[in-house]
């Protein structure tokens, strides 16, 4: 199973920018989408389904423009999660998952912390979800759970790790996002690949992109259960529909 995940900030923007001529050349079973910005009503829904994906699913934020996720799928899950249940949680459209025979996939777009109030509400959330993804994993042990972190982990992860003091990089971030992975799950990406300068988000600023100052803020994190199972996890940077780029793992089922 490939499973690909794509923050594409706005959908509608990035189906103007050859989307789905990417998505038929990409060609994952599973793609989880995060920042769709749109409800489905605003959507040419024929769009994906042409392209191969009869099955899509959206969760939307209450507010019109902002956040939401969705996942689009080859075949028919057995069961769709739209959010987790927990109101402070789902109100900005932020989990949406689909559960297989053998696998469960979740798209999650982690908030921001922008300012002062976005930061105690992102920490609210992270203490919400390791606790949501705790029970979980009693019901569901595969599982994973690719998306939009908004963190990076260590200092590889980050052009410039002098940046502590930035909201994605915060001390208390970086911990939590290493909590995380330690309560048993695996980031894919660094199981495969070790080495610098692999990134999923640049700035718009500074030419940032074509100089490759970027963030790794996008992750596929596998439960540790599906370890022997992992093929393959990467990051593609040559697709510029966003300020962020897929990332995407491969997995024997």
């Amino acid at each position: 199973m490939k499973i690909l995940s794509y923050n594409v900030n706005g959908i509608r923007a990035a189906l103007k920018k050859g989307f789905i001529e990417w998505l038929i050349a990409a060609n994952p079973d599973v793609l989880c989408i995060q920042e769709t910005k749109a409800h489905k009503e605003q959507l040419d829904l024929t769009l994906f389904e042409d392209a191969g994906y009869k099955y899509h699913y959206w969760f939307s934020a209450q507010k019109k423009g902002y956040s939401s996720v969705a996942v689009l799928c080859k075949n028919k899950p057995n069961h769709v999660e739209y959010g987790t249940g927990i109101e402070t949680m789902d109100f900005e459209g932020r989990n949406l998952r689909v559960d297989f025979d053998d696998i469960s996939i979740m798209s999650l777009y982690l908030p921001s912390g922008t300012n002062d109030m976005r930061l105690d509400f992102k920490f609210n959330y992270m203490d919400e979800f390791q606790e949501y993804i705790t029970n979980l994993r009693k019901e569901i042990p595969n599982l994973v759970i690719c998306g939009d972190y908004n963190i990076c982990h260590e200092a590889i992860d980050i052009h410039n790790p002098k940046m502590k003091g930035v909201s994605g990089f915060l001390p208390e971030e970086r911990a939590w996002i290493g909590d995380f992975i330690d309560s048993g799950f695996i980031d894919t990406f660094r199981h495969f690949n070790k080495e610098p300068d692999h990134y999923s988000w640049w700035s718009y600023r500074a030419n940032a992109r074509n100089n490759n100052k970027g963030w790794r803020l996008d992750y596929c994190m596998a439960s540790a259960p599906l370890k022997d199972k992992l093929k393959r996890a990467f990051i593609l940077p040559n697709a510029r529909h966003s300020d962020h780029c897929p990332v995407g793992v491969e997995i024997e089922i």
